[in-house]
């Protein structure tokens, strides 16, 4: 059966719970991009309304009314006033939160004025019930005349209903009110009837806002010239008649809010939320307890992962081993064991840490405790020239600096947005994790302090919190050095504890393992099979050098067969292509700890830091006789031609270092290109990245050898 395909989109308030219906509604079936022209994130996604009805989902970007200021609020504007080339929304669903109510109301009785399908969604009924508040949804539902309907995404109530009350108003069974919510038309009579003659569609209050935004509109110069003319000759004043509709609506609100809504006394007992953000929020205790959160992650990272990192690195042992003693001594079957299944297991041990980095991630977003960090790092943020807003850029960069990066774009003072984009690549993201998990179980024992507190787990925190130091050291310095002008404001609507959504962060888990597999997976195997290779061949004449060597040492059995091997396969890797290049590089690296096949690693990496820990398997297999080890097993077995070991704890900590501060992402690069606009700040960014990386190394290895 054919079916009918709808588009709606998903309007409203910041922190109002749109984010919640659109997971509810779209589940898996969901995708991320940016609009066109804008760095602004735009979620899409489908789902069934009705066995006849597939409806596209778009989640626009949360504003508090009509009159936009920042980028993504432009963009959920066009939308909203069918200026966007790309989305035509045949519904408008205006997601309402119910426990604030009248600053909501604001909004949607804009979007109702603009005489487009509207459905009102109200969300969290539940607290506006622990506050007192009690909504009559018959009353509201007359007040507004469009359809109004209480919802929980969270625990999927009301979806059904919403879906019934989408496919209705599409299909113009509910009709939009004849009435407008205020009289807009007497906010300025005689423009909104000259404009109208010109887009005799558009309603009183579409009419306003193309006199008021016509400039911004994909309009033919004519008719920009018409309605230019029409604003001189009445003398048109946009903040006049903001100001005035703003007063009137509030005031039509008020009314409403008196016959719908029962409210309680002002003076009653403090709430839940309010005596708990006095504790979080303390100048004191808030830091002590967002640092024993941060400890806690960290912790939890190493406690959790253990076992199932255990097994899957077992269960590629087994196999790498299995391999090896089934497979006949073809190239092959040397791809297949040292290129292919070594990077698999570079991938697959590594996904139990990344699900639970950004399952805990989640829980501090749903229980709206990570606006509440944003709020209290505001003051330190001010310190070294940023604002509370630059928050939340830095703690998505934990999990990647390219969507952090670009979502600086909502910080308005152009030097604070650009010291963001300059120091949130400091942050350790997820990328860096494995690097960290193998080198910290490396060097570091796998012991407790003071029975409860784990060694691995406290390090891990140290690199985290160095990232963070070295960023808030930069941004200090680097204000100084940026010239712009300008002030901000710090504005953060700070949401209700909730408990946290399981099924959304099992989801979350799931995306993000998915997402680190394929995407970073696919560049980790690409390079693991491409190291295999280099390290595998070589320029024919020195390959032909050994061959003949090797064959003449084994007909005079110089050496026990097993040491022969050991030999022939470690100068068959040290001239090879990768060999080579790695050997000219050693004197550079050399001072740091490394060997050459770290070397070969660490600018393998610069494509994506993750790659670090698949070349190493690759390159580390390629030259191993022991079939079956684990990684970790190999590295320590590593020595240098003197016969000491490459990965002591100087040098461990050195790499550790090194990655805490380098600049390794081509996609970090190419994106902060795009949101400055220029080459000049990606390559500061390397050069200053690099340079401290490379110097921290270098003096944590001198000082620790």
């Amino acid at each position: 059966m054919a079916k009918n395909m709808l588009y709606i989109a998903l309007v409203g308030n910041p922190n109002s719970g749109k984010s919640s219906l659109f997971n509810c509604l779209t589940g898996l079936n969901q995708k991320v991009g940016n609009f066109p022209g804008v760095t602004v994130d735009k979620k899409t996604g489908f789902t069934y309304i009705s066995d006849k009805v597939i409806t596209t989902v778009i989640d626009l970007p949360g504003t508090y009314s009509l009159y936009p200021k920042q980028p993504d609020e432009w963009v959920s504007y066009r939308v909203m006033m069918g200026q966007d080339g790309q989305i035509q929304a045949d519904v408008l669903v205006v997601v309402v939160d119910a426990s604030n109510l009248k600053r909501n109301l604001l909004f949607a009785s804009q979007i109702i004025d603009l005489k487009q399908p509207v459905v009102i969604a109200l969300t969290m009924a539940d607290l506006a019930k622990k506050k007192g508040i009690q909504i009559d949804l018959a009353e509201l539902e007359r007040e507004l005349g469009v359809p109004v309907l209480s919802i929980n995404p969270r625990k999927e109530k009301g979806i059904v209903e919403l879906k019934k009350a989408i496919e209705q108003t599409a299909s113009r069974i509910y009709k939009m009110p004849v009435r407008d919510f205020i009289p807009n038309k007497e906010l300025a009579y005689q423009p909104i009837e000259e404009l109208q003659a010109l887009f005799p569609k558009a309603s009183d209050y579409t009419a306003i806002h193309y006199l008021i935004n016509h400039e911004h509109f994909n309009l033919e110069d004519s008719l920009q010239d018409n309605i230019e003319q029409i604003e001189r000759r009445h003398s048109f004043n946009h903040t006049k008649i903001q100001a005035s509709e703003i007063l009137q609506r509030y005031n039509r609100i008020k009314h409403i809010m008196q016959v719908a809504v029962s409210e309680p006394n002002p003076h009653q007992q403090t709430l839940f939320t309010e005596k708990l953000d006095n504790i979080l929020l303390d100048r004191k205790w808030g830091y002590v307890i967002l640092l024993g959160v941060l400890f806690f992650l960290f912790q939890s990272i190493f406690w959790l992962a253990h076992y199932p990192m255990d097994w899957i690195e077992q269960v590629f042992s087994v196999l790498s081993a299995w391999l090896s003693t089934t497979l006949p001594q073809k190239w092959w079957s040397d791809l297949l064991i040292n290129g292919v299944v070594a990077g698999l297991s570079g991938i697959m041990v590594f996904v139990p840490q990344i699900m639970i980095l950004f399952g805990l991630i989640t829980l501090l977003e749903d229980t709206g405790y990570m606006a509440r960090i944003s709020f209290l790092m505001d003051r330190l943020m001010r310190g070294v020239g940023l604002n509370g807003k630059s928050v939340m850029p830095l703690i998505g960069g934990f999990a990647c600096a390219v969507p952090a990066i670009m979502s600086a774009r909502t910080i308005e003072n152009k030097k604070e947005r650009l010291l963001t984009i300059l120091i949130t690549p400091l942050m350790s993201c997820s990328a860096r994790l494995p690097v960290y998990v193998t080198l910290v179980g490396l060097v570091i024992p796998n012991k407790s302090l003071a029975g409860i507190f784990n060694l691995q787990g406290l390090i891990m925190m140290c690199l985290y919190l160095l990232g963070i130091v070295t960023a808030l050291v930069v941004a200090c310095v680097a204000r100084h050095l940026i010239k712009f002008n300008g002030k901000s404001f710090f504005i953060l609507e700070l949401p209700m504890y909730r408990s946290p959504r399981w099924k959304n962060l099992v989801q979350t888990m799931i995306n993000k393992a998915k997402i680190f597999v394929s995407e970073a997976g696919r560049i980790i195997m690409l390079v693991s099979l491409l190291l295999w290779g280099l390290s595998s061949f070589g320029p024919s004449k020195r390959m032909a050098e050994i061959e003949k060597r090797y064959a003449l040492a084994r007909q005079n059995a110089a050496l026990p067969a097993d040491s022969l091997e050991v030999e022939y396969k470690a100068a068959k890797l040290q001239n090879s292509y990768a060999g080579i290049f790695g050997k000219a590089i050693e004197p550079t690296i050399k001072p740091l700890g490394y060997d050459w096949k770290v070397g070969i690693a660490i600018l393998a990496s610069f494509a994506a830091r993750e790659v670090f820990v698949g070349t190493m398997a690759t390159i580390y297999s390629v030259g191993d006789d022991e079939e079956g080890l684990r990684l970790r097993d190999k590295l320590r077995m590593a020595k240098w031609p003197n016969g000491k070991p490459v990965f002591t704890l100087a040098a461990g900590i050195s790499l550790l270092l090194f990655y805490v501060f380098a600049m390794q992402c081509v996609s970090t690069l190419a994106i902060i290109h795009r949101e400055t606009q220029s080459w000049k700040w990606p390559i500061i960014q390397f050069t200053y990245m690099t340079t401290i990386a490379y110097l921290m190394s270098l003096l944590a290895y001198q000082i620790l050898k």
